[in-house]
C-alpha cells in the first residue's frame, strides 16, 4: 500500500511538473490564442448573419472605392454604421477581397498575431508572459468573437511605448499614427512622448507619416472623397458619442457611465468628467527623474491603457482588451505581488473578464451589470491604483522587469 501511495505520488508530481512547464510557456497559450482565432471566426461565419462587424470593416472598402458616404448605414448590406476613419480601407482591403470565410479568418489571425508578438516584446520572463497571455484568453475572446480592431490597436499602443524604450523612434510613431487614423482615441500613444530622446526624429517622421497615410487612399479614390470623409468621420464620431450616452445603451461602459447610470442622468456631459480625470492622469508626469525608468513608462502606459476606455463614451464590452491589458501590465511590474494586489486582479478577472459569460445569471448581468456599467468598476479601482504608484513609488527598487 505505501509503494502504490509513493507511485501514486510520484507520478500526480511529475504530470503537476509538465502542466506548469506547458501553463508558463508562453509557446503554447499562443498557440491556444491562434486556435481560437480561427475556430471563433469560422463558427460566426457558420452561423450565418453574426459577422456583422465584418461586413462592416469590408465595406469600408468596398465604399470608398465606389465613393459611398462610409457612415451611413446600408440595411442592404449591413446592420448599424461603421466608425473608422478611411485609412481603415488600406488595412482591409486584402481581407475584404477573400471570401468571406477566409477573409475573417486572416483578419483575426492577423490581429491576434499582432497582439501576441506585443506580449513577446515585453521585458518579462517567459513565465510572466504566458500567464499575461492566460489572464487576458477571456477578455480577448470577448473581442475576437465581434473582429475587433480593438486587438490589434492595444498591441499597437504596447509597442509604441516598447519602441521608444528600445530607441526606435519612427517604428515607435508609425504604431501610434497607425491606430490614430483608424481609430481617432490612437493618438493617447502619445502619453510616451516625454520618454522619447531623438524627439525630432520622430517629429520629422510622425509628420511622413501621417502625410502617407492621410495620401494613401487617394490611389485608389479621389482626393476630394478622401477629404468629406474626415470631416464626415468626425460628424459621425459627435452624434455617436450622444448615441451613447442613452441608459440604455451597451456602449458607455465607462467611469462616466457609471456615474451616470447611477446617477439615471444620461445628461452629465463628458467634460465634468474630462475636467477632474486628465490632470490626475498628467499629474505623474512632474516625477522627472523617474523618466529614465522602464518600469515607470510601462506604468505610464498602464494608466493610458486605462484612461482611454475609462473616460470613453464609446466603450463597449468588447474595448476592454484595452484595459485589461493595462490591468495586466500593472500587475506583473509588482516586485511583491501583496493580498492587495491579488485580491485587485481577481476583482478584474471575475466581474471585468468573466461580467458577460455564463458565470453570473442572466439576471444579474441585466439588472446589474449591465445596468449600472459594473464591467467598469474594478478598472477604476485600478486606476486610481495605478495613479498612487506612479506618484509614490521608486520604479528602481519597487519594481521588478524579469
Amino acid at each position: 500500500m505505501s509503494l502504490y501511495r509513493l507511485d501514486y505520488k510520484l507520478i500526480r508530481n511529475i504530470l503537476k511538473e509538465k502542466f506548469l512547464k506547458i501553463l508558463l510557456n508562453p509557446k503554447y497559450i499562443f498557440g491556444v490564442y491562434l486556435i481560437i482565432a480561427v475556430v471563433t471566426a469560422i463558427s460566426k461565419y457558420m452561423r450565418g448573419n453574426s459577422i456583422n462587424n465584418y461586413l462592416i470593416f469590408k465595406h469600408v472598402f468596398f465604399n470608398t472605392l465606389e465613393e459611398r458616404n462610409l457612415y451611413l448605414q446600408y440595411p442592404d448590406l449591413f446592420q448599424d454604421s461603421n466608425h473608422y476613419g478611411i485609412f481603415f480601407s488600406v488595412l482591409i482591403a486584402p481581407f475584404a477581397m477573400m471570401p468571406d470565410w477566409l477573409g475573417i479568418s486572416l483578419w483575426n489571425l492577423t490581429n491576434t498575431s499582432i497582439f501576441l508578438y506585443a506580449i513577446h516584446k515585453l521585458p518579462f520572463q517567459n513565465p510572466k508572459k504566458a500567464l499575461f497571455a492566460l489572464f487576458c484568453l477571456q477578455e480577448y475572446i470577448t473581442s475576437s468573437l465581434y473582429f475587433q480592431f480593438n486587438v490589434a490597436l492595444v498591441a499597437l499602443l504596447m509597442l509604441g511605448a516598447i519602441y521608444i524604450y528600445e530607441n526606435k523612434e519612427t517604428k515607435s510613431v508609425t504604431t501610434t499614427l497607425i491606430g490614430f487614423f483608424v481609430k481617432i482615441y490612437g493618438i493617447v500613444g502619445l502619453s510616451q512622448f516625454f520618454f522619447i530622446k531623438n524627439k525630432w526624429k520622430y517629429i520629422l517622421s510622425g509628420i511622413g507619416i501621417a502625410i502617407l497615410f492621410f495620401a494613401v487612399p487617394m490611389l485608389y479614390t479621389s482626393p476630394s472623397f478622401v477629404l468629406q470623409s474626415y470631416a464626415d468621420w468626425f460628424q459621425s464620431l459627435s452624434e455617436k458619442n450622444g448615441q451613447n450616452q442613452d441608459l440604455t445603451s451597451y456602449q458607455d461602459i465607462s467611469l462616466m457611465g457609471v456615474v451616470r447610470r447611477i446617477a439615471g442622468d444620461p445628461n452629465i456631459s463628458n467634460l465634468y468628467f474630462f475636467a477632474f480625470g486628465a490632470p490626475i492622469f498628467f499629474l505623474p508626469y512632474i516625477r522627472i527623474k523617474q523618466y529614465k525608468n522602464y518600469a515607470y513608462q510601462l506604468m505610464i502606459l498602464a494608466s493610458t491603457l486605462l484612461f482611454v476606455v475609462l473616460f470613453s463614451s464609446s466603450s463597449e464590452s468588447p474595448t476592454y482588451i484595452i484595459a485589461v491589458v493595462g490591468v495586466m501590465v500593472w500587475f506583473f511590474l509588482q516586485k511583491e505581488r501583496t493580498p492587495l494586489t491579488i485580491g485587485l486582479l481577481l476583482l478584474v478577472i471575475i466581474l471585468t473578464c468573466f461580467s458577460t459569460s455564463d458565470l453570473f445569471p442572466k439576471y444579474v448581468k441585466e439588472h446589474f451589470i449591465h445596468k449600472y456599467s459594473l464591467k467598469a468598476v474594478p478598472c477604476i479601482i485600478v486606476w486610481f491604483r495605478v495613479i498612487y504608484e506612479l506618484l509614490t513609488k521608486d520604479f528602481e527598487k519597487d519594481y521588478t522587469l524579469n
